[in-house]
């Protein structure tokens, strides 16, 4: 059921399939985006920063869907629900917003007069600067830096039933202590490495037109030390690896299938329960915030929430030790989309 990929190679073949199916816990496979086999405006890719602690979340994004972009700021106060969006739509930019073939090297930038968003990746971190103009939306100034200590992340290699030249290709790096600032409109909030951090989610693939997935991500401290996990299911076909794993003190522990229903059981802002089918990750989640989107344009029609919340519970590692995680503020989100 999870199938290690070791072998460094291309991530897809003269055909456009998967080379590989399954899950590292680094970059092996090359996004050899040429290689692709559909037509140009199937191709999606995106990478979204989000950084956190216990009281507020920033999100940065740069993607596209080939025939849309969006270039996106936000930031939301749990307790508050106040909440800031601002985002740039670009018509038809298919290849020319130049996204990097791998999360681990190579800058990302946007650049105009109202709006600068600029991700950078350096030896053992990353720095994410946003700033607008103030002239047509609040007057914001962004500046995080994020460690990244270790390697150590989520890599999938996932197919599609519907056809064999589907693919996502999808890095998820946790457990990234953040320091920084966001100022919006002379209002400042602090990031500071001993309670906030930063999740990296680089995407790129072919996918059906409908999808659907459910998703869940948190990091903290237990013992001294860093803890994550990273839990998801419903999108591909999963039977070569699942994306469930945690992360402790710079080591990934590899789970099966993680269950949760995020909207059953009283709706999306009643408590739930996280089982493991090995009893390796079991939780109770206490949500605080749900951060509802969802977007009409055209033929597009897109919903999530993302519902914040605090995780107490069970870790169990691979040598057999167990972590007890309690008011662990993470997510677990439910999308489904048309896109």
């Amino acid at each position: 059921m999870q199938h290690r990929i070791v072998q460094p190679g291309p991530l897809l073949t003269a055909q456009g399939t998967l080379a590989q199916r399954g899950y590292a816990t680094e970059p092996l496979l090359t996004y050899n985006r040429e290689q692709i086999r559909v037509a140009p405006w199937r191709i999606k890719e995106w990478d979204f920063y989000q950084v956190s602690n216990d009281a507020y979340c920033l999100q940065l994004t740069i993607g596209h869907v080939s025939y849309a972009g969006e270039v996106s700021f936000r930031f939301f106060e749990f307790a508050t629900g106040r909440r800031y969006d601002l985002a740039k739509i670009l018509l038809l930019p298919f290849d020319r917003m130049k996204m990097p073939r791998t999360a681990e090297r190579g800058d990302l930038a946007y650049r105009t007069r109202d709006l600068v968003m600029e991700f950078h990746v350096f030896e053992g971190g990353r720095r994410l600067i946003c700033r607008t103009s103030g002239r047509r939306h609040p007057k914001i100034d962004v500046d995080v830096h994020l460690a990244q200590p270790d390697r150590t992340s989520i890599v999938m290699a996932t197919p599609f039933d519907e056809d064999e030249r589907f693919f996502y290709y999808n890095q998820k790096i946790n457990c990234m202590p953040a320091q920084g600032h966001v100022e919006i409109d002379g209002q400042r909030y602090l990031f500071t490495p001993d309670s906030a951090f930063g999740l990296l989610d680089w995407g790129r693939g072919v996918w059906p037109f409908k999808h659907e997935w459910y998703w869940g991500n948190g990091s903290g401290y237990i013992d001294g030390k860093r803890f994550g996990f990273n839990i998801g299911f419903g999108f591909g076909n999963t039977s070569a690896a699942t994306e469930n794993i945690l992360f402790y003190d710079g080591t990934a522990h590899k789970l099966g299938h993680v269950h949760f229903d995020l909207a059953g059981s009283g709706g999306y802002m009643a408590k739930k329960r996280f089982t493991s089918d090995d009893g390796r990750f079991e939780m109770e989640f206490t949500p605080i915030y749900d951060r509802y989107t969802e977007t009409k344009l055209l033929f597009v029609h897109t919903r999530c929430h993302q519902v914040f919340g605090r995780f107490t519970g069970r870790a169990v590692l691979d040598d057999g030790r167990v972590l007890e995680v309690k008011d662990l503020v993470a997510f677990a989100e439910h999308a489904v989309n048309r896109w």
